[in-house]
């Protein structure tokens, strides 16, 4: 898989990761679990190594730590997790219980959700990277109405990760902070790729373009992620799945060869275009 460097470290992260918001908030179901500890599988199989959580996401975080424990690859895999809540000792106690939670005694990648406390999460989260408690720090946000406000923070806090929402519908990230994370040498982790399954709904049966083969597009998930990866300043992009072969066709975009410009103006008129 194609892997890209976190600019403050240059170790290298490949591009296609696993997000867990609703996916894996489940109880004991034996048949619930089989199949995420496949989609587990399949992404260690396939090269992905980034999983996202947060306490915010139910059950999630004890989940992929009961799975990731269970298996054979527990200690391939890139785990990232936030803080959601008010306070310095409320957040230190919650980040805690996400990393027993998780089973990490080191966690790579702690994040503010939503940027809940920032100020306060972000100086308790310089002294635990200073004490390789955790890896990297990031701040995140789903809304554009958020892009401002992260690009301040960015600009002026040390920072090595930033967490938003992006996708070929909506593309306000294009407009500055994008440029700005790259510029200033932060990763850029693209949520909230299909747009809460709107892109599927949008194109519903239709056919991709003949062109799409052009750059291995075999799918319309492939399509979309593809847009995402093609832009130079994100690393790495997390779809959300509990379906193993929606995992292996997110996957493949990954290896695919990327868009250029030309291309991915053409991907953006042909989704105006109502096909």
């Amino acid at each position: 898989m194609l892997k890209r460097p976190i600019p403050s470290t240059k170790e290298l992260l490949p591009v296609v990761g696993l997000g867990s918001w609703a996916q894996f908030d489940v109880g004991a179901s034996s048949s619930e679990r089989v199949l995420l500890t496949e989609v587990l599988k399949e992404l260690a199989l396939l090269g992905g190594t980034l999983i996202d959580s947060s306490p915010m996401y139910g059950r999630s975080e004890a989940v992929i730590g009961e799975l990731t424990a269970a298996s054979d690859f527990s200690d391939t895999f890139f785990y990232a997790t936030k803080v959601w809540t008010s306070g310095k000792q409320e957040g230190i106690e919650q980040m805690e219980s996400s990393m027993r939670k998780m089973r990490r005694d080191t966690m790579d990648l702690m994040q503010v959700h939503n940027l809940k406390d920032w100020q306060i999460h972000l100086s308790t989260l310089r002294q635990w990277k200073d004490e390789c408690i955790i890896r990297y720090i990031g701040i995140t946000h789903y809304t554009t109405a958020s892009h401002e406000q992260l690009e301040k923070i960015l600009l002026t806090e040390p920072i090595d990760f930033v967490q938003f929402n992006y996708s070929i519908g909506v593309r306000n990230a294009e407009k500055r902070l994008l440029d700005a994370a790259r510029d200033k040498g932060v990763a850029v982790i693209i949520n909230e790729p299909f747009e809460k399954g709107n892109l599927f709904r949008l194109v519903k049966s239709s056919k991709l373009p003949g062109w799409a083969s052009d750059y291995n597009i075999s799918s319309w998930s492939q399509f979309f992620l593809s847009y995402i990866l093609s832009h130079p300043a994100v690393t790495c992009v997390i779809p959300g799945t509990s379906d193993p072969k929606h995992l292996i066709d997110n996957i493949g975009s990954g290896y695919e060869l990327l868009p250029d410009e030309q291309g991915r103006r053409r991907m953006v008129e042909f989704m105006q275009g109502g096909f």
